[in-house]
């Protein structure tokens, strides 16, 4: 079944188009962007101007202001219980992870799974009055940018020099020089690889939906493997030096010490397996502001088995769930798998939920650890 919904994600997509997934990919991803006229024909956002405002003033809502007055920009991060009138002009909303607290926007985020959920970052509302923008730019990761309400004209550049304007509360591009210009309409999207510099401005009132692709700095991994690794590193014995000499020089750290040392800390070794655990877990690591509600009234376990065989599961949208080898990691936590349970498993990874049919064929194990999600508010019955 998996792999029949993998060769149904090689056909020719609108969202891409008219491409495949694997030619999209062999051409532009990464590398040039790609404008789409209506990627999703008919388009309608599925959230109103009103229901992003909302999100916005919500304190688990990760929300930014930027204003524009006289050449002059701002800055605000939320929650937001006013924003500026939607008549004033030069003003954007930028909301976050909106997939994470609305079922349709994570529906829609749904349609972008040809590529790895290890990619995916989250779907933004960028909402802007006429006029409304957030500079000349560029991200460091992947972007598609898909017009939502109203229109929206971009301009985007190679850019060679990615030098700063200094004193900005944004990080704008000091000389920027764009070589395309177009204007997006509702269902219209225009793709973009890392670093690709692009300005975009309201024309009239509009709404954008950004859906981003995490590349994550390797500084940042280091750092955070490092650590993860910590609470690994095993090093038994202690620094000794029977044979120390006297010396005139007390200050000066001895060679010895030194060599001995580095001969210590040689001795650590991570291999593939270590880098696979950390890498799961790091990735499906909740953000910060995410929290998860267990059910008001929760089921015991024999109950919650009999309604998940009869209706199915289907993961949280605020969760993240990943494998790799005998491995499955759910928002920051491993678990080992058996042969038995993988095929369950794997499956609610890949499609986001199971079917009653899917559950009644699950181990115990798997029922185990589906009920515990459930408590813990990471799944949902259908």
């Amino acid at each position: 079944m998996l792999q029949h919904r993998y060769n149904a994600r090689m056909k020719k997509l609108a969202l891409l188009g008219g491409l495949t997934p694997e030619a999209f990919l062999k051409d532009y991803w990464h590398k040039k962007p790609l404008l789409i006229r209506q990627a999703i024909p008919g388009f309608a956002a599925p959230l109103t101007r009103d229901e992003v405002f909302a999100l916005a003033a919500r304190d688990d809502v990760e929300s930014r202001l930027v204003t524009q007055n006289a050449g002059k920009w701002k800055l605000a991060s939320g929650p937001f219980a006013e924003l500026p009138q939607v008549t004033r002009r030069n003003w954007s909303l930028l909301v976050q992870g909106v997939n994470l607290h609305d079922a349709r926007a994570d529906d829609l985020l749904g349609q972008f799974r040809f590529l790895p959920d290890a990619r995916l970052d989250d779907l933004m509302i960028s909402y802007a009055s006429d006029g409304g923008g957030v500079g000349a730019h560029f991200d460091s990761y992947d972007v598609f940018l898909l017009q939502a309400h109203g229109k929206r004209r971009w301009r985007i550049g190679r850019q060679s020099d990615l030098s700063l304007q200094e004193g900005l509360p944004l990080k704008i591009v000091k000389h920027f020089e764009p070589e395309e210009n177009y204007l997006l309409e509702p269902g219209d999207m225009l793709y973009l690889p890392p670093q690709y510099a692009h300005d975009g401005v309201a024309e009239g009132e509009c709404m954008t939906y950004s859906i981003g692709f995490r590349a994550p700095a390797w500084q940042e991994l280091a750092e955070n493997f490092l650590q993860f690794m910590a609470d690994t590193v095993d090093l038994p014995g202690r620094y000794a030096d029977p044979g120390l000499a006297p010396t005139s020089r007390p200050a000066e750290i001895p060679a010895q010490m030194l060599d001995q040392v580095t001969q210590a800390l040689q001795r650590i070794r991570f291999e593939r397996d270590d880098i696979s655990l950390f890498l799961g877990e790091y990735l499906s690591s909740p953000k910060p502001q995410v929290f998860f509600d267990a059910p008001d009234s929760l089921m015991p376990a024999h109950r919650f088995s009999q309604a998940a065989r009869k209706r199915g599961v289907a993961l949280s949208p605020r969760s993240r769930m990943l494998y790799a080898g005998q491995r499955v990691f759910i928002n920051g936590e491993s678990f080992d798998t058996g042969t038995a349970d993988r095929k369950a498993l794997r499956l609610l990874a890949n499609q986001r939920r199971l079917s009653g049919e899917d559950v009644a064929q699950a181990s115990d194990d798997v029922l185990d650890a589906l009920h515990n999600w459930y408590c813990d508010g990471w799944l949902l019955l259908n």
